[in-house]
């Protein structure tokens, strides 16, 4: 969303734009840059947190070359972290595209995205 989209969003409202940029970045279902085509979040809540998701996230991060929060500039892949996936029992998680797997390694993770990039 560009920035004088929140300006006119703000004026409809009648609140100031930093208001609507804090909504507009506070929930993951809202974005303000377009994501790649591919879009990955790692949960990283505290089960996935102690079950390994920072590594997957890391993994993830050093295999495409793409940081947390950013779209890669040689690839279409959208990494995220989500505060919560809500698959407590499956940790830990990842949503590829939409879909959730749990369970995983670093190694599946990384599979699982290969797989999702190739279609």
């Amino acid at each position: 969303m560009p920035d004088w989209a929140m300006e006119v969003v703000g004026w409809h409202l009648g609140i100031p734009s930093s208001e609507v940029y804090g909504a507009a970045t506070s929930y993951t279902e809202l974005r303000i840059d377009e994501p790649g085509s591919t879009v990955v979040r790692v949960c990283t809540a505290l089960s996935c947190a102690a079950a390994g998701s920072r590594q997957i996230l890391d993994t993830l991060g050093t295999e495409f070359g793409v940081m947390p929060g950013t779209t890669g500039s040689n690839t279409s892949l959208t990494l995220e972290q989500v505060p919560c996936g809500f698959l407590c029992a499956m940790a830990p998680a990842i949503e590829v595209n939409g879909e959730w797997h749990g369970r995983l390694d670093a190694e599946s993770a990384l599979n699982i995205v290969r797989g999702a990039i190739s279609v």
